[in-house]
C-alpha cells in the first residue's frame, strides 16, 4: 500500500525486532493515516529536496515491540506519528537541519550524532497537526545514560 509516491506502508512498519520475535507489528487504520500524513508532510519533502532514497529505519511500532526495542512508553513511533531516518550519502546533522528548516514538525532529535561521523547516529522526526510544536533536541550519551540537549549539536 503507498502512502506517498515514494513512500509504502510496508517499509514504515517494518521491524527487524518484531521479525526476530515473531511480533505482529501491524497499525490501526487511525495509526496509517497518520503514517501517510507523517510521509506526505515530512518524508516526501525530504525525498524530493535530496532526490534519493530516504532509509526509514524505524516507523510504525507497536507498544510491545516499542517495549522490546527499549523505546519510551510514549513514543510517538507507537502512534504512527514518528520515524527514524537517514539518507546514505548525506550527513545526518545536514539532514535535520534542513528539516528544521523547511518543514513542520512535533519532535526533531538528531540522534547519537558523532561530529566528523557524517553517517553516526541517524534522524528522529515526528509530525503531528494537533501539536507541532518544533521541538529540536540532540540526543547523546553520557556517563551511559542518554542525555537531550536543546538545540542541534553537531
Amino acid at each position: 500500500m503507498s502512502l506517498t509516491r515514494n513512500f509504502t506502508l510496508h517499509e514504515m512498519t517494518k521491524s527487524e525486532t518484531a521479525l526476530r520475535h515473531g511480533m505482529a507489528n501491524d497499525p490501526s487504520p487511525t495509526e496509517i493515516e497518520n503514517l501517510r500524513v507523517l510521509c506526505e508532510e515530512v518524508l516526501q519533502k525530504v525525498r524530493d529536496y535530496y532526490g534519493m532514497g530516504v532509509k526509514v529505519n524505524s516507523g510504525f511500532r507497536h507498544p510491545l515491540v516499542n517495549a522490546k526495542v527499549g523505546g519510551s512508553t510514549t513514543s510517538d513511533h507507537c502512534k504512527g506519528l514518528a520515524a527514524d531516518i537517514e539518507i546514505p550519502g548525506i550527513a545526518n546533522a545536514d539532514l535535520a537541519q534542513w528539516i528544521a528548516d523547511n518543514c513542520d514538525f512535533r519532535q526533531l532529535i538528531l540522534e547519537f550524532y558523532t561530529p566528523g561521523i557524517p553517517d553516526s547516529g541517524w534522524v528522529h522526526v515526528s509530525y503531528n497537526p494537533a501539536d507541532n510544536k518544533k521541538q529540536v533536541l540532540t540526543a547523546t550519551k553520557k556517563d551511559g545514560k542518554t542525555v537531550y540537549l536543546p538545540g542541534l549539536v553537531a
